[in-house]
């Protein structure tokens, strides 16, 4: 069923073309993620389809009756309203009040009595979110729902808008999110929709599949000038003039060129020299009245650490990069700085800007010029290459989008040539192809990185290390994301056959009466099972080996983790049953003296 379509949709903001002559259509099943560049329209045209802004030209035409639901970047809710009283705003019924309650309990919000006035802004935007999921809608519209959510939440969400029975449009730059809910791509480009019949994995595929054919066609079309341009060089031929048609044609080729000019960030690694004593961390402890954070942490920062930092909102994780950067001390312990540590701390809520100041003096402000791997770089050769050109380099910061912004306060950081880089939540409000280029220039960054995240995407990307807020203390295990969530599920299962032992009971155990002997698959079993353990642990330290070499290509790096998931389980019962076999040899040997 059809639900909306729009026809030659056209809008400009700020001399911008965001939407061109563009068209879509929306229909019941769609599951749609819209991607781009930051500044490119996603968000204006989620607030056109709500009927929050209006076109300049073109036509949205509805289905009768149609519900729509919104769920904007930056939420405006009523301070004195209650938590639940927001949420269930304009819906009744027992039935509905016990869904809101459900949805705003796995979104961390227990206090449904609480003043909106009294919440943060990760808060209240959980809040809208609850609103925007409780409605009955035929076309729910979220605009970067994962911001201000953690992991678990995240996986929560992913899992409620996959089984989700309604029409779903959204903008989210979180790749894992994007592959596991949407089943349409909407590419926006250049005032231009592009449409994928697919998820983000497959859009990736197809968007190269499509800019080849695009250059295929811009090569026949210059060929064809080329033919045309030569024909109109030579004289008549037994005609006094030239055909009109083909003279007509030239100049419809030429007036139909392509713009192939790529807009991507590019990234040298620029740092400054750092020496062997980095930052160590001793004992440090941290509570808030009763409730501590973590207490006796301790850590010696290495020079090519990629550390990332994950638990759920609250647990301290700002307060911890804090306390390294010295601006919160330790209730406990100490931290200790090299003489050489050059910090740049990428903040969650950026940092206050004059929005009245123009991107050019903003970055001057930090330094005129920065040398790189490429040589000396300007401060407008440095915004060009964060795709800011002369246009916006010379525009004021209060007209740029919430995304430029985040990557406007990115390129100034980087012109300080930090030697250790501190982010907090990177990811939020930065499009993808911006991530891809930080994940790209973090991986070749000659210095430490600490990063809290809850981008999964982002975190199997660049982390080496991940600490985990739990329980009041700071674990760490080696790997990304996904190898940190085969160890939880690993120490589950443990866990699980530890408080069952009546069902971890080997099934190859004896009965005491039974007189003791190999059987001959045993006999053979015993003497090469130490072999067989030599053999699994080399293939699970050259499976190690390659993570650490194929970290930057992610899906030969998911193929490897499942390898190394699978020998390790193999291991695990080759030595149950090693243990077995020569506790039995022993107890023949016993019996036989």
């Amino acid at each position: 069923m059809l639900l909306l379509t729009g026809e030659r949709l056209s809008k400009t903001y700020l001399e911008r073309k965001l939407l061109d002559q563009t068209s879509f259509s929306i229909e019941s099943g769609d599951k749609i993620g819209i991607v781009g560049l930051n500044g490119t329209g996603k968000t204006t045209l989620l607030r056109i389809l709500a009927g929050e802004e209006t076109l300049d030209d073109g036509i949205i035409t509805k289905m009768n009756g149609l519900r729509i639901g919104y769920l904007p970047q930056n939420p405006t809710l009523v301070d004195h309203y209650t938590i639940l009283e927001q949420a269930l705003e304009g819906v009744t019924g027992d039935a509905k009040e016990y869904e809101c309650k459900t949805i705003l309990t796995k979104l961390e919000l227990f206090d449904f009595d609480a003043k909106i006035g009294t919440l943060s802004g990760g808060q209240k935007k959980r809040v809208a979110l609850a609103s925007a999921l409780v409605h009955d809608v035929d076309l729910l519209i979220l605009d970067e729902p994962t911001n201000h959510i953690d992991n678990d939440m995240v996986a929560w969400l992913e899992a409620y808008l996959a089984s989700y029975k309604g029409a779903l449009l959204m903008v989210t730059h979180d790749r894992y999110f994007l592959d596991r809910v949407t089943n349409r791509i909407l590419e926006l480009e250049k005032g231009k929709l592009y449409r994928y019949a697919c998820n983000y994995t497959k859009f990736l595929e197809k968007k190269a599949e499509r800019e080849e054919m695009a250059i295929a066609s811009e090569r026949k079309r210059q060929s064809l000038i080329r033919k045309e341009v030569e024909w109109i060089h030579q004289g008549p031929c037994g005609r006094g003039t030239k055909s009109q048609y083909r003279i007509d044609r030239l100049k419809q080729l030429q007036a139909e060129s392509v713009d192939f000019s790529k807009s991507s960030v590019e990234l040298s690694s620029m740092s400054s020299r750092l020496g062997r004593k980095i930052i160590e961390l001793k004992g440090i402890s941290k509570r808030f009245g009763e409730r501590e954070l973590f207490s006796d942490f301790s850590y010696r920062l290495l020079r090519d650490d990629r550390i990332g930092i994950i638990g759920r909102n609250g647990v301290g994780k700002s307060t911890l990069l804090k306390i390294i950067m010295g601006e919160i001390p330790p209730d406990s312990g100490e931290v200790v700085v090299g003489d050489t540590v050059k910090i740049a701390y990428f903040s969650q809520e950026c940092e206050d800007m004059d929005l009245s100041m123009r991107p050019i003096d903003y970055v001057k402000a930090e330094s005129n010029a920065i040398e790189t791997l490429d040589g000396m770089l300007s401060a407008s050769q440095m915004l060009e290459k964060f795709l800011f050109f002369s246009d916006l380099q010379y525009t004021t910061i209060g007209r740029l989008s919430g995304g430029e912004r985040r990557r406007l306060y990115l390129s100034k950081l980087l012109m300080t040539a930090p030697n250790v880089l501190i982010l907090d939540e990177p990811t939020n409000d930065l499009d993808i192809e911006t991530l891809t280029i930080l994940e790209e220039y973090i991986e070749g960054f000659q210095g430490a990185v600490i990063m809290v995240s809850h981008d999964r995407y982002f975190l199997d990307k660049t982390a080496t290390r991940i600490f985990s807020f739990e329980n009041g203390e700071i674990k760490g295990y080696m790997g990304g994301y996904t190898d940190w969530t085969i160890q939880q599920e690993s120490a589950q299962r443990c866990e699980e056959r530890s408080q069952s032992p009546e069902k971890s009971k080997p099934k190859h155990e004896r009965p005491k009466s039974e007189k003791l002997k190999f059987t001959f698959k045993e006999s053979r079993e015993f003497e090469g099972i130490d072999e067989e353990i030599a053999k699994l642990e080399e293939k699970l330290l050259q499976t190690e080996q390659a993570i650490q070499q194929n970290a930057t290509d992610f899906v030969r790096l998911q193929e490897l983790v499942l390898e190394k998931e699978r020998l390790d389980e193999t291991l695990a019962e080759k030595m149950d049953r090693w243990v077995y076999l020569n506790d039995l040899n022993d107890k023949i040997n016993a019996q036989k003296g």
